[in-house]
């Protein structure tokens, strides 16, 4: 998945939780966390590919191996902060960025590039990049069409709550 795409996953995954569980829109700094936690293992492991660091860019941010213990880390601190509902946007947004790398995986048949999920236990191949899906009226479909739609959508939906997290970055900037 495209690493904008993550991050509107992570919006909407949230803003889905906080309609759930509180009935409203996600509140600022909530928002921020869980859009911010979606894009972190991106966040990691594209530059230390890029410094070739490691093997693939999908390693050890996208592991299940390293983000266990630090979204317990989240949770703890954000606990002992009296910040819960910041340890929950972290964990739903950083949980959303790997489970929405395994679908095109699945879809696709290749399994072994779910390596990722306990790197560096398993194996990681290199990522063999967009996933055809199959063919609708003679036009391929790939997973580029589908992180485009999600896109849209999390745009959309951010756009129509109000922007949430637009506030506490303009007074974060000084604006």
């Amino acid at each position: 998945m495209q690493p904008v795409v993550h991050l509107a996953v992570g919006y909407l995954c949230y803003a889905a939780y906080t309609r759930w569980h509180h009935g409203r829109t996600p509140a600022d700094l909530p928002a921020l966390v869980a859009v911010f936690a979606a894009g972190l293992a991106d966040f990691i492991d594209k530059p230390l590919y890029a410094a070739e660091t490691v093997p693939v860019g999908r390693a050890i941010g996208h592991s299940l191996l390293f983000a266990a213990p630090l979204i317990l880390l989240a949770w703890v601190v954000a606990t002992r902060r009296d910040r819960r509902p910041l340890g929950v946007a972290f964990a739903i947004g950083y949980l959303s960025h790997i489970a929405t790398d395994v679908p095109w995986h699945v879809l696709s048949g290749d399994f072994d590039e779910l390596g990722f999920l306990l790197w560096p236990v398993t194996e990681m191949p290199a990522y063999t990049g967009v996933k055809p899906l199959g063919t609708v009226g003679g036009v391929e479909i790939t997973t580029l069409w589908l992180e485009a739609v999600i896109l849209a959508a999390g745009v959309a939906l951010w756009w129509t709550d109000g922007r949430p997290g637009t506030g506490t970055v303009r007074r974060g900037l000084g604006g």
